[in-house]
């Protein structure tokens, strides 16, 4: 297995945090407009919200609490643990096992700022579910989802049988929409937060996977150059 390399931090400061402080910032700026400028924005989609609330049935009840616990803090972290893991045993490279755990760790944390610094309240309906103490935008659950399945797909791309490739690719897409509709149908978002956590999540899992892509080229090259020398 590759040991860590000062490229290693200083490309994930260039190319993964410097990113994401400028994401961070478009998804605060646009929660703040959502409380400002586009507050009738804000209001408007509370209909959603009503319209779910007066569909809902003891049936979707149960299968939206399914959905929704996919997105669950423990849920999502289990499952990158348990991933990478396998991922670092087959391939021994930590590199590539880092892609999900850096995705969801920096969609968390403007997710935690965001919510911090906006504090929007949630839709005025019944919520299904325990308001956590962080505020409605964004979504964590859908972004943590997000961020999560979809770096799963990035990596499936590598999947050598197409059948195999394309079920994970397909699964891995809808995990994500099936969290969403949850959170919507239970009263705990808004659209709009929703819409911000599916940027977050895919924005962060898109940084993950290109500064992974990017060290493996450069580590390549560098075999090719000092063959020798990396063994």
């Amino acid at each position: 297995m590759d040991r860590f390399h000062r490229q290693d931090g200083s490309d994930l400061l260039t190319r993964a945090v410097a990113p994401c402080v400028a994401l961070g910032g478009v998804i605060v700026g646009f929660g703040f407009a959502l409380k400002g400028p586009l507050d009738g924005l804000s209001h408007s989609e509370e209909a959603v919200n009503k319209d779910l609330a007066a569909d809902r049935s003891s049936t979707w009840n149960t299968i939206t609490l399914i959905w929704s616990h996919i997105g669950n803090t423990e849920s999502v972290i289990g499952v990158c643990i348990v991933v990478a893991a396998i991922l670092l045993w087959r391939t021994r490279d930590w590199r590539l096992a880092a892609v999900p755990v850096l995705a969801i760790a920096m969609q968390g944390l403007i997710f935690l700022v965001a919510s911090e610094l906006v504090r929007r309240q949630r839709p005025e309906v019944e919520k299904l579910d325990p308001s956590p103490p962080t505020g409605s935008y964004p979504s964590g659950h859908t972004g943590a989802s997000t961020g999560l399945y979809l770096s799963f797909a990035l990596l499936a791309l590598a999947i050598h049988r197409a059948w195999l490739r394309t079920l994970t690719i397909i699964v891995c897409l809808c995990l994500p929409l099936l969290v969403a509709y949850g959170r919507l149908y239970r009263g705990m978002h808004h659209p709009t937060d929703i819409a911000a956590a599916f940027l977050n999540g895919i924005v962060c899992a898109l940084i993950a996977y290109a500064w992974y892509r990017h060290r493996a080229k450069q580590l390549n090259r560098t075999e090719q150059l000092h063959p020798i020398g990396r063994r």
